[in-house]
This record gives C-alpha cells, sequence and structure tokens, in this order.
C-alpha cells in the first residue's frame, strides 16, 4: 500500500488555523522598553492578521487595546477581514493585579478580577465566541513563606467555578503555565489543572494547552495533550516553540521539530478536530511572515499525518522501538515539510 493510498483512506479536511491577536501586536521586554516597533490598536493587529491570507479566527484581549475601541468596531474589523473571534482573554494579569487576579490578598480586588471576567464573558457572548481563555498569570507565589498553598488553590478553584456558574453557555479555558509572571503558577501543569478541574465540578471548565508552556513546563506535550483529551477537558491549543529554558514563543517547529509533529499525531490519533491555532511573538521578525511560516509548518504537519504508516508506526510503539518510530515518523514528516518547501 502506498502513502498515497493511504491518504485516500484516511482523508481529513485542511485544519482551521487561528492566531491569538497579539500575534501582530508591538512588543516590549525589560530592555527595549519603547518597544520593537510602532505601536498597534487591536483593529491595526487584526488588518494584518487579514493579510495572512490563511487566518480564519483570532483570540482576542479585552479590554481590546489600547482601551476605548468598542465591540461593534471589532466585529465591523474581524468582518473587513473575513475573520471571526474564537475567543476573548480577558487582561486581568496586570500592574494592578500583582498580588493576584482571583488569589489577591484584598477582597476588592479580588473581586474586580471576577468582574473582568464576567464582563469580558459578555463580550464574548456578542461576539459568538467559543470560549473565554482564562491566563491567571499573577496567581500564584514568588517566595518560601510567602502563602499558604491551599488558601491559593482553594481561591483559584473558587473564582473559576464562580464564573462557569454564572454564564453555563460559554466555555472557560485555563492556560496552565509554570511560572511567568509570578515565580510559581497555581495552575502550573497539565495534572495540577485537571485536579483542578475535578475540584470545580462543573462542565463547561477546560483547558487550553500551550504547546511552549507544557515544554517549558518540562512536559512532553504530546502526552500532556493526551492526558487532557482522555478526560474531555482540551477545549483549546496554542501553538509555538522555545528552547525550554524560558516561554521564548518562536515560529512553530523552529527548534522541536519532532516533538511538535507529535503533539499533533496525539491530536489527531485521539480524533481531536479543534483549531490549530498559533501564539507566537516575533519580536524582529516580520508578524505577517512569521504568522504564514508557523502555517506553513503545520500545513506540512497535517499533510506528514496522512503520509505516516500508522500500522508500521503502532508495531515499533508496541515494540517500543524507539529508533524504528523514529524512522517512520520522520519519513512521513520530512517528505511533508520537503513537499511544503517547494510550493
Amino acid at each position: 500500500m502506498s502513502d498515497r493510498d493511504r491518504i485516500n483512506i484516511h482523508p481529513h479536511d485542511e485544519p482551521v488555523y487561528g492566531a491569538g491577536i497579539w500575534h501582530f501586536a508591538t512588543y516590549v521586554d525589560r530592555y527595549a522598553t519603547d518597544g520593537y516597533g510602532e505601536p498597534k490598536t487591536v483593529l491595526d493587529c487584526i488588518k494584518l492578521a487579514g493579510a495572512v491570507g490563511d487566518l480564519s479566527v483570532v483570540d482576542l484581549n479585552w479590554p481590546f487595546p489600547p482601551g476605548g475601541i468598542s465591540t461593534a468596531e471589532v466585529r465591523a474589523a474581524l468582518d473587513e477581514q473575513n475573520l471571526r473571534a474564537i475567543a476573548v482573554t480577558p487582561e486581568f494579569y496586570t500592574g494592578k493585579f500583582a498580588k493576584g487576579g482571583f488569589t489577591n490578598p484584598d477582597p476588592a480586588v479580588r473581586q474586580d478580577a471576577i468582574d473582568l471576567v464576567a464582563a469580558a464573558a459578555e463580550v464574548g457572548r456578542e461576539l459568538g465566541v467559543d470560549y473565554i481563555k482564562l491566563w491567571p498569570g499573577q496567581d500564584g507565589y514568588d517566595y518560601p513563606f510567602q502563602a499558604d498553598y491551599t488558601d491559593l488553590w482553594d481561591k483559584s478553584v473558587g473564582a473559576v467555578r464562580e464564573l462557569a456558574q454564572a454564564f453555563p453557555d460559554l466555555k472557560f479555558a485555563i492556560e496552565y503555565k509554570p511560572r511567568e509572571p509570578r515565580n510559581r503558577m497555581v495552575f502550573s501543569s497539565v495534572a495540577r489543572t485537571l485536579l483542578a478541574i475535578e475540584d470545580m465540578g462543573v462542565d463547561n471548565v477546560g483547558i487550553l494547552l500551550d504547546f511552549g508552556h507544557s515544554l517549558y513546563g518540562g512536559e512532553t506535550p504530546a502526552e500532556a495533550a493526551k492526558m487532557a483529551m482522555s478526560r474531555g477537558k482540551l477545549f483549546a491549543i496554542d501553538v509555538n516553540d522555545n528552547f525550554r529554558g524560558w516561554d521564548d514563543d518562536m515560529v512553530v517547529g523552529s527548534v522541536h521539530l519532532l516533538e511538535t509533529f507529535e503533539f499533533f499525531f496525539a491530536l489527531r490519533d485521539a480524533g481531536w478536530e479543534g483549531v490549530w491555532q498559533l501564539d507566537q511573538f516575533p519580536f524582529r521578525e516580520d508578524s505577517v511572515e512569521a504568522a504564514r511560516a508557523g502555517i506553513r509548518t503545520m500545513r506540512a504537519f497535517h499533510h506528514a499525518l496522512g503520509y505516516l504508516d500508522r500500522d508500521a508506526l503502532a508495531a515499533a510503539q508496541s515494540a517500543q522501538d524507539a529508533l524504528g518510530a523514529q524512522r517512520i515518523a520522520k519519513r512521513a514528516l520530512y517528505r511533508a515539510l520537503a513537499e511544503s518547501e517547494s510550493e
């Protein structure tokens, strides 16, 4: 049986590609505090997203940067670029929440965080999003003895439960990360986040698995995805790359090419059919070209999954034949990459 025959027997439609709208923003770091490029509004970013050509959906920060931009204006900009909002990400990780959003020691600030997410959920309803993304980056701690760990856990679980119960018609996707901006975050791994979701006791909370966060946390992203999918809790993915020492948000497949292919194999193998979404930070690269590069690589993964000899791979994995399994995966992957570069 040829590889081409395998594609005909196991056809799959082209994935839907998306991106966090911040992919097209202007970035700053602690050295270049003036930013890498001219400031951009969310409307500017939507226009750049439309220029990519292969994007269908975007995840939007809220309040819409830099503020003072209405939902109607954003909807019109999305329509003009033939894009849809897949998610809204409320910014409850800014300086105001330096000591935590859901876990802040000040009850008033904790309520502000919950109210901000609730307001973002209302905007999400207006835009018809698939989920509200929760990235509680300031919820955690920095030093030993700084906090009561049980208290942090209970506040985090309780806040998300409260929001999920207040908006039963919406999904909430928690994006876990081991650290940054806090040295230790409450939702720091796939296992801890799944345990927290179990403690919440609600059906509409799941996980957004950021490939780079999983790498950075010492996980194997394919294995982490399998854990979340086995419990029906993988609501979304973000894809990027890094050197495992920091959340670099580099172009997809630029460092961990084989692990990224394995990640998409795990998704396809489990029948997961969500959006293949970019979360890249092209500090010094052209943002439109960086998006195109990431999508080109993801499209190669898609074709490589069609070329993959699944029977041979299953046999190699059953025998734990590491070299044989890698040879089978590389044969499919390199073929697809070569074809993508010749297009």
